[in-house]
């Protein structure tokens, strides 16, 4: 009743408006979700099945995913690209969320001046830090090893995470570390366990953030690694479009496993990160 009175006597251009924003919201999910959905499909159908254009398969088949696992090192691969963007992740919001507290907390002589060379990174091209990267790598004896590519992934999101973290950082209230500081708590203590209980979506932003990006990341992965021992799984696409030839339903099965972990992980978190994001700019 009280919605109906509250609608009662608006324009037509209210109706109109309303229904153009929720017919272009589906428009592009359907946009973005139409080659998704194709691609899962298509790894149930056969070749005949694919090259006939029908979107659904008539009947679902796993010799798709059976022939792809047969032919192809996917474990393998799956393997190194869990523990790679497991370990990077870890490493960047450990690390980068300490600095970023110390940059939202304490000042110190440039603090301003350094903290703005860090962001300075966002802006640079992927492409430019390709050579200094590879040299820095291999002269650290670190080229085609898992610890090389941990050790570039965990350095990819510092900006970012940095941003994101000290936003959150300066949103909490001083006072809280003050009566801290009156109970005795130390700074290891009081970072411990009071600060990170309150910016948990924001670690839970950055975490998801930093594994999408390490999953995904291709170029480094194929610059700084030569074998299959170390390859990681998107990299790995690459292999098996050749090693698929014209097996379709195999190599469909290939990419709907690679993309399956970061569909799921954002499909589980997308709300608190927007959520979280949106909480941290407006504290920031």
């Amino acid at each position: 009743m009280t919605k109906s009175l509250k609608n009662r006597g608006k324009p037509l251009s209210f109706y109109l408006g309303k229904f153009g924003s929720y017919f272009c919201m589906a428009l592009a999910v359907f946009v973005a979700l139409l080659p998704i959905v194709w691609v899962f499909l298509s790894s149930f159908k056969t070749n005949a099945e694919f090259f006939s254009g029908n979107f659904f398969p008539k009947k679902f088949s796993l010799d798709g995913y059976k022939a792809a696992l047969r032919m192809a090192p996917i474990i393998k691969f799956f393997f190194n690209s869990v523990v790679v963007s497991v370990i990077a992740m870890l490493i960047n919001v450990i690390l980068v969320s300490m600095a970023a507290y110390i940059f939202a907390r304490a000042r110190f002589r440039f603090s301003g001046i350094l903290y703005y060379i860090l962001m300075l990174a966002m802006i640079l091209p992927a492409t430019a830090m390709i050579q200094p990267i590879y040299r820095q790598i291999s002269f650290l004896g670190l080229l085609d090893t898992r610890r090389g590519l941990i050790l570039v992934y965990s350095c990819l999101g510092m900006p970012m995470t940095l941003m994101i973290m000290r936003s959150f950082f300066s949103g909490i209230p001083l006072e809280m570390e003050e009566s801290a500081a009156v109970d005795g708590a130390g700074f290891i203590r009081t970072y411990a366990q009071i600060i990170l209980p309150l910016v948990k979506p924001g670690l839970t932003t950055c975490m998801v953030l930093r594994f999408l990006e390490c999953w995904n990341e291709f170029t480094y992965a194929l610059i700084l690694t030569t074998s299959q021992a170390i390859r990681t799984l998107p990299l790995s696409l690459g292999y098996f479009v050749s090693t698929f030839s014209f097996n379709y339903m195999a190599l469909f099965a290939a990419i709907s496993i690679a993309a399956l972990p970061s569909l799921l992980i954002f499909a589980v978190f997308s709300e608190q990160v927007v959520s979280s994001m949106t909480i941290g700019s407006v504290k920031g």
